[in-house]
């Protein structure tokens, strides 16, 4: 399998036009009720604080001031005109895998870059945090235009595994642990990710994300994950802890596991309302993404 070059990446932003992120569900309606942003999809900042009115939303009042001043007040909001849009790649080595058309590293640096180009053609600006087994984790603060794209890019084609290793359980939390203290209110995250490492952490990391910006989730995977090894003896695992797995014996608990991971994931997505995108190795991300962004849980 031919692994992504920068070329590659930067072809994919014929791909990105006429494709647009529409916030599944703005900022503004959850911080001030359910009106709609004149502006769609674009994050907000802090402006002032006033009297409480009535009709205002409850979880506006500020309370240190209400507290101060012994009245109610409540925090209001100005548009940004710019969002900013975040691209979490969770590279690992365990990515280094893929049965049919390409890795799915492949799959996630080729999904990252037509998002971002996508970003870019939306006017937004991008920001990334990439990480890496062979290197520091690289954070790219939120710019406009190709400005903001083509460093990603390039860091995305350096960080992508090259050769099989095993998954790291802490890549995930680690990324969404650094991610955190850089987002404003309104940004818009994108996490993309196998979710090997899911656990306990990274709900409360993206629950936390959750309660300030517009997070999804792309989720990167392969059939044989799910399906298990066909019948006969295969030699699995990484370089240096290889041994013989036999398809069928092996086959049940195979499934049994996926289905535990799949679950998982699904009940995490539904009990902080997280769209969920699902990414697979044999499907062309030129074909894929485009139509799953056009999907209405994607959009408003």
């Amino acid at each position: 399998m031919i692994l992504p070059d920068l070329a590659e990446l930067i072809a994919l932003r014929g791909t990105a036009r006429d494709l647009n992120l529409h916030a599944h569900r703005p900022v503004l309606a959850r911080l001030q009720g359910g009106h709609r942003s004149a502006q769609r999809g674009r994050g907000l900042e802090f402006e002032e604080v006033r009297r409480y009115a009535a009709g205002d939303d409850a979880r506006n009042i500020d309370w240190r001031v209400t507290a101060r001043r012994g009245q109610a007040h409540t925090k209001l909001f100005r548009e940004e005109r710019e969002r900013p849009v975040w691209i979490i790649a969770d590279l690992h080595s365990g990515l280094y895998f893929g049965s049919r058309l390409q890795l799915k590293s492949s799959l996630l640096l080729r999904s990252a870059a037509l998002l971002a180009w996508i970003a870019e053609m939306d006017g937004d600006r991008l920001g990334a945090l990439i990480g890496s087994d062979h290197a520091q984790q690289r954070i790219f603060r939120p710019r406009a235009r190709e400005a903001g794209v083509l460093p990603v890019l390039e860091a995305l084609i350096e960080a992508q595994p090259q050769s099989p290793g095993a998954p790291d359980p802490d890549s995930l939390n680690t990324a969404l642990t650094a991610i955190k203290p850089l987002l404003q209110a309104g940004s818009l995250v994108l996490v993309l990710s196998d979710f090997s490492g899911l656990n306990k952490q990274s709900e409360a990391a993206l629950a936390s994300i959750s309660m300030r910006c517009d997070c999804r989730l792309l989720w990167m995977t392969d059939p044989l994950e799910s399906t298990g090894l066909p019948d006969g003896s295969y030699r699995v695992g990484v370089p240096g802890s290889l041994w013989w797995l036999d398809g069928a014996s092996s086959r049940n608990t195979w499934q049994e596991k996926w289905q535990a991971r799949e679950r998982s994931l699904n009940e995490l997505t539904k009990r902080l309302n997280l769209p969920l995108i699902r990414l697979s190795t044999p499907n062309p991300v030129t074909e894929s993404l485009p139509s799953l962004l056009r999907e209405p849980s994607w959009k408003i």
